[in-house]
């Protein structure tokens, strides 16, 4: 089973997919998380992200990435078991997000990608303006549960 989690940079992607990965932990689920930073833009790095999602042994396969261009997107729904969960907020809070990061990206690059962001098919959208981490975490929780991926129990690991 892999989760896409995709949105411009600073959206809160890679936030959300390691709390994801840690409560899923704590429920002892085999997870797997496949990272693609924003600043890697190649279509052949999305080939061995794609790669790597359709070997994973996990249970669960989280991968994390812009996929901000829709030829991308398309590549992984030709996997079985595949799921988006879009992940976005304001162009201002994406910008400020990054410029907090220890490694940021260009500001262009936060632009560029938020402004050809080719908006998913998705599952599930989160927009962390609106909603904490927590929260969002909750929701990808319950859409796992929803979608027979993952036994329904409390969670007390909050």
């Amino acid at each position: 089973m892999i989760v896409v989690i995709c949105g411009p940079p600073g959206a809160g992607k890679t936030t959300l997919t390691n709390r994801v990965r840690e409560r899923l932990e704590t429920r002892d689920v085999p997870v797997a998380v496949e990272t693609l930073h924003s600043d890697d833009f190649s279509s052949r790095t999305y080939d061995q992200l794609y790669e790597r999602a359709r070997d994973a042994t996990a249970e669960i396969t989280l991968v994390d990435g812009t996929f901000y261009r829709r030829e991308w997107q398309t590549q992984f729904r030709t996997l079985p078991e595949v799921r988006v969960v879009h992940v976005t907020a304001s162009l201002e809070t994406c910008l400020e997000r990054n410029r907090t990061r220890a490694d940021p990206i260009a500001e262009q690059g936060v632009h560029v990608v938020y402004r050809e962001f080719d908006e998913p098919d998705a599952e599930v959208t989160i927009d962390t303006d609106r909603q904490s981490v927590p929260e969002a975490v909750d929701r990808i929780l319950i859409a796992l549960e929803e979608w027979g991926w993952l036994e329904s129990k409390p969670d007390v690991s909050r």
